[in-house]
């Protein structure tokens, strides 16, 4: 049976429906938000709102860029605390599938997340038919060179420089993402019983270090390697040295020796690796690239702003307003 179209039933929602049968409206709710009669203010962007802009936000970055940088310059590795990092060359931890191969919940100790850990992890999630513990990615490729650090006297043999290993991580991370599976009173290694190791790991996780206060999950060097990298070229945290007397240096003037277990390989992947000593200020360790990016931003804008200026006044109008619509 034909039926005849009706522009009025399309506006009203449709033909009218029979009789006992429930009305449909397809019609948005007569309301300022879905009918759009919100009030709206669009801003008219001229030249004397705009250049102002510009010039204020250089001559605000240019300064606190050149501050920064100089800051982070005039750090020396004889005051106060010495830090000492590792360093790894095109290593992208930034990599998606990379940042994604880990379980938290594992992480945090959750008993059901160790033995059955997250589909994220593979393909490091089982070996030998046992849920890995770390699993992923992240875990598996742990830095595990070993640094000691040794002044070189003249008339004697090397002094080792003591080397504190607490203390490296984020008080957050240590205490409240990562944690051991539950039970205080039972060891260590009976807390992991079911899991293994990680692929590339030449000992498992509770087996870190001796001491319980810094073995398994918390352990600072497994914590601070866990916390991914944003560029290819990173550092982390080491150890820390720390300063005995304001009388004397850190480390004082001298031949020192650095001795290295070399654990970890790099020439897979085309890296380099590098130990740094360093102090700390107030911006925390040694990092031009955050007062060369304010730099940049200052100069940017205040190049902009005379650009901006001189096409002003060659193609303002014949009113001579000191405003043009950009």
């Amino acid at each position: 049976m034909a039926m005849n179209y009706n522009a009025k039933d399309e506006v009203d929602g449709g033909p009218p429906c029979a009789p006992g049968g429930t009305a449909k409206n397809r019609r948005p709710d007569n309301t300022a938000f879905k009918q759009q009669r919100l009030p709206a203010w669009q801003p008219i962007l001229t030249a004397g709102t705009v250049l102002p802009t510009f010039f204020i936000i250089g001559l605000i970055f240019i300064p606190i860029g050149i501050g920064i940088f100089v800051t982070s310059n005039n750090i020396r590795e004889i005051e106060g605390n010495v830090f000492m990092y590792y360093g790894l060359s095109n290593f992208y931890q930034n990599h998606r599938r990379y940042v994604k191969s880990r379980d938290d919940s594992q992480l945090n100790g959750d008993p059901s997340a160790l033995l059955n850990p997250s589909k994220e992890c593979e393909p490091y999630r089982r070996n030998e038919d046992k849920p890995i513990a770390p699993c992923g990615a992240i875990a598996n490729s742990m830095f595990n060179d070993t640094l000691d650090l040794f002044l070189v006297g003249n008339e004697s043999d090397p002094t080792p420089i003591h080397l504190i290993k607490k203390g490296i991580a984020w008080w957050t991370d240590k205490n409240v993402k990562f944690r051991n599976p539950p039970g205080a009173d039972i060891p260590l290694e009976e807390r992991f019983k079911g899991t293994t190791k990680p692929v590339n790991w030449v000992k498992p996780v509770y087996m870190l270090d001796p001491n319980e206060d810094n073995s398994g999950f918390i352990n600072e060097d497994f914590i601070v390697w866990m916390r991914t990298a944003a560029l290819p070229t990173f550092r982390k945290l080491y150890r820390l040295i720390e300063r005995k007397s304001d009388l004397h240096p850190t480390l004082p003037a001298g031949r020192y020796y650095l001795n290295i277990t070399y654990n970890y390989p790099v020439h897979s992947f085309d890296g380099r690796k590098r130990m740094i000593l360093s102090t700390i200020s107030w911006m925390g360790g040694k990092n031009p690239f955050l007062g060369i990016a304010y730099i940049a931003i200052g100069s940017i804008s205040f190049l902009l702003g005379v650009v901006l200026l001189v096409i002003n006044h060659k193609y303002r109008n014949s009113s001579n307003t000191a405003d043009i619509t950009i």
